[in-house]
């Protein structure tokens, strides 16, 4: 294990029942909390190749693209839950490990050919993953990968991105 790594996984904490029972979820407030490895976390994603934006997937997927994208020196792109962008979007909606929603980019966040890097904070059953790859497409983007601090292994969501690269600094 990398010394990257072990720091990672250190800083995640499991919250049982959350948010719904039966779910195990991986808290990353620690992660973020600490300076030192927060700044490795950083360091690692933005050097994962030349991009023009980065994207961030609402929410916890903003905290960790924001600073990727300024340490990369690309633009951020949020994508965010249906409504919440102020001009005209493209949608798509997917499943997730405990239910289901839309995600949205504006229409006009990639110039065409831009060179997009996803980020989020967990790789869970993919389908939130995938349904970001599909809108930057849309929306005239290339996805060059995408970038996640945490994979869920068991879940299985790597088999939703198919053709995609896929870059997890650790799976759980």
């Amino acid at each position: 294990m990398s010394e990257l790594n072990a720091m990672i996984l250190d800083r995640i904490r499991d919250i049982p029942d959350y948010p719904k029972p039966g779910v195990m979820f991986k808290d990353i407030t620690p992660l973020l909390a600490d300076p030192v490895a927060m700044a490795a976390v950083v360091e690692e994603l933005a050097g994962l190749g030349q991009v023009d934006k980065i994207v961030g997937i609402e929410a916890r997927g903003f905290i960790l693209a924001a600073p990727v994208a300024y340490r990369a020196g690309a633009g951020f792109v949020p994508v965010r839950k249906k409504g919440k962008l102020p001009a005209a979007t493209l949608e798509e909606s997917y499943d997730l490990e405990y239910g289901s929603a839309t995600i949205e980019v504006h229409r006009d966040a990639f110039a065409p050919g831009d060179r997009v890097l996803i980020v989020d904070d967990v790789l869970a059953t993919g389908g939130t993953a995938k349904a970001a790859v599909e809108l930057v497409k849309r929306a005239g983007g290339e996805v060059v990968g995408i970038a996640v601090l945490m994979e869920l292994g068991f879940l299985k969501g790597r088999e939703q991105l198919q053709g995609v690269e896929l870059h997890s600094l650790v799976i759980v």
